[in-house]
C-alpha cells in the first residue's frame, strides 16, 4: 500500500476525521472595526447577478464584495511594514501551509481576563508535556473566543477604552518568531494580535515579529476545542491573490480518531 492509499484508507473508514475550522462567511460575519481616522475595509457580501431568470436563465451567479481580512483568513509578510519586502500571498509556498497543528489551551484563563497576553512562559510549559514546536507547525491558541462568533459586539468586545479580547506579548511574538521553526499562529479572534495590542511595544507585535520574519497569521478560527494538543495535521487554503496581503481561507484539521 502506498502512503497515499492508506491515507485514503483511513479516511473512508472514518479513523481520520476531517474537521472544519472556518468561520462561515456572509454579510454577519464579524470583521475588525479601525478607530478613526484610519479606513476600514468592506465587509464581505453578495451581489446576485442572476438567478434563473432573465439575466441567467439556467443559472444563479454573484459578484462577491470582499475586504482581504475578512472571516477567517490568512496574513502574508507584505500585510505588515516589517514583512514589506517578503511573499504576498500568492508566493506562501504550499508546503507551509499544511502541517502539525499544535493547540495551546488558555481558555480558562481568558474567560477571567479578556485581555489576557500569551506569554514565553506559557508556551514553555506546554512544550515542557508536549515537546518543543516542531519544524512548520502552526501554533494554535484556544482562548474559547469562537463562542461569540455569531454576536459582532460579543466579538469585537469594545468599550470606550478600546477593544478587550486576547492576543501575545511582545516578547513572546518575537521568540516565537525567531526561536521556534513554526510556519504561524492561528487565534480564534478578530486579529492575531490582542485587541489591546496598539499599546504594546511594538504596537501589534504579532503582525510586527511574526510577519517580519516569514510567519503566517490565521485569524477567527472555529473548532479549535476538538483538536488535540498534538498530532493533528492542518491544511489552510487561501485564494492565491497576486499581491494579496491576506485572503479569506478555509482551514480544515486532519485528527486521528483510531
Amino acid at each position: 500500500m502506498t502512503a497515499i492509499s492508506d491515507f485514503l484508507g483511513h479516511l473512508a473508514s472514518g479513523d481520520i476525521a476531517v474537521l472544519d475550522l472556518t468561520t462561515r462567511l456572509s454579510v454577519d460575519t464579524p470583521t475588525l472595526r479601525l478607530p478613526p481616522p484610519f479606513p476600514n475595509l468592506v465587509d464581505f457580501s453578495l451581489e446576485e447577478v442572476s438567478a434563473y431568470n432573465e439575466p441567467g436563465p439556467f443559472w444563479k451567479h454573484h459578484n462577491i464584495h470582499t475586504g482581504e481580512h475578512v472571516g477567517t483568513h490568512l496574513d502574508a509578510p507584505v500585510h505588515w511594514v516589517s514583512g514589506r519586502d517578503g511573499r504576498d500571498v500568492a508566493d506562501i509556498p504550499p508546503s507551509r501551509l499544511v502541517g502539525p497543528a499544535a493547540v495551546l489551551d488558555v481558555h480558562e484563563k481568558v474567560a477571567s481576563d479578556p485581555d489576557f497576553l500569551l506569554d514565553i512562559a506559557d508556551i514553555e510549559a506546554w512544550e515542557s508535556q508536549y515537546g518543543t514546536l516542531p519544524e512548520n507547525s502552526w501554533l494554535f491558541l484556544r482562548t474559547g473566543w469562537d463562542k461569540y462568533a455569531g454576536d459582532r459586539a460579543a466579538f469585537l468586545n469594545a468599550d470606550e477604552t478600546g477593544s478587550h479580547t486576547p492576543g501575545i506579548t511582545a516578547r513572546a511574538a518575537q521568540w516565537l518568531a525567531t526561536q521556534r521553526p513554526i510556519s504561524g499562529y492561528g487565534v480564534e479572534t478578530v486579529g492575531i494580535d490582542a485587541g489591546r495590542g496598539a499599546e504594546l511595544d511594538p504596537p501589534f507585535p504579532a503582525h510586527y515579529h511574526l510577519l517580519g520574519h516569514d510567519k503566517y497569521g490565521l485569524t477567527s478560527l472555529q473548532n479549535l476545542a476538538l483538536l488535540p494538543p498534538t498530532g493533528a495535521v492542518v491544511v489552510i487554503a487561501p485564494l492565491p491573490i497576486i499581491g494579496g496581503t491576506a485572503s479569506p481561507a478555509r482551514v480544515y484539521a486532519l485528527v486521528d480518531r483510531s
